[in-house]
């Protein structure tokens, strides 16, 4: 996708009592977005190799793979027939940490695209450690992609990791796979069962686990997440306030790449959940989407809470 995000001073909106309702914005950015995207972008500026992949289409399919490409990232994207979406988010000075997010349905995927994928996909696996499944998929494809694609990288040898949510998700722990982060901002329910509270939030996580998946991460405030493994239940914890933050978009994207990059180089889960949640930090409290300064990085982890419920 391509995110568009506006920096604005009041959002002003269309009320009787209002005689203006044309909002400026003071500052705007536009780039190559989505989870998987900037969970790649993020791994690329940390010097880890990595290979984007999904559908792409249109002018807008253009500067995604532009943008991965001027990030050193390797780019392998079927082509469609429509246009790559665009994602718009709106951040009010002062209230940053609750952006408002319009997105593109997008264009359908035709089920010889989805086949061209699937084979191209296949060969890479070949060389894979790692595969990150990240974000909603497109019109067109069976709610049952992600847990095909994580069986077929689980027998290929890699580690798989989910970071969706509805039925894709749902379906996708099916596959057992090694990493799940729910995506609770629109729909705080997975499976049926509500995560909205920290309780509710550790015994799905639990239930989750025990049903196959190795590690699930949720974040349910803007500065705290949850973990919960076979080994035990994390609370992460960040001393930042929320009104600190400038731009919430692809932090958590970042937290996970964090915690996959440590996890890869065989650092302690609670090690990498520290690293992963400074990360996300520095790069919500940046106007920039992405921050991947090792060194800020490293230094911030200092500050960073974990407890073991």
């Amino acid at each position: 996708a391509i995110d568009k995000i506006y920096w604005v001073d009041q959002l002003k909106m269309a009320q009787e009592t209002q005689d203006e309702f044309l909002t400026r914005a003071r500052s705007s950015d536009t780039s190559a977005g989505g989870k998987g995207v900037n969970i790649s972008i993020f791994l690329s500026r940390l010097g880890v190799e990595n290979v984007a992949m999904g559908f792409v289409g249109g002018d807008m399919g253009h500067v995604v793979v532009r943008d991965l490409r001027d990030e050193g990232v390797t780019t392998n994207f079927v082509w469609t027939n429509g246009e790559t979406r665009t994602n718009v988010i709106v951040l009010e000075r002062g209230h940053e940490y609750v952006p408002i997010f319009i997105n593109e349905p997008g264009t359908p995927v035709s089920q010889e695209e989805i086949t061209r994928f699937i084979r191209r996909y296949k060969r890479m696996l070949n060389r894979a450690t790692w595969v990150i499944l990240a974000g909603s998929l497109p019109l067109g494809i069976d709610a049952d992609l992600y847990r095909v694609l994580a069986e077929m990288a689980t027998e290929a040898g890699a580690r798989v990791v989910i970071s969706a949510s509805g039925e894709a998700l749902s379906r996708g722990l099916l596959a057992s796979p090694y990493i799940a982060k729910p995506d609770i901002r629109e729909t705080p329910v997975v499976d049926g069962i509500p995560l909205r509270t920290s309780s509710e939030i550790i015994d799905a996580g639990k239930k989750m686990v025990g049903a196959g998946t190795g590690i699930i991460i949720v974040s349910h405030e803007v500065t705290g997440d949850i973990a919960i493994s076979a080994n035990g239940v994390w609370e992460i914890l960040t001393p930042e306030k929320s009104t600190e933050f400038k731009n919430l978009v692809g932090a958590d994207d970042v937290l996970l790449g964090g915690v996959v990059h440590m996890l890869n180089k065989g650092e302690t889960l609670e090690d990498a959940l520290r690293f992963g949640m400074a990360a996300g930090t520095l790069s919500a409290e940046s106007d920039k989407k992405i921050c991947a300064d090792i060194t800020k990085i490293e230094k911030h982890m200092e500050a960073i809470s974990i407890k073991k419920v």
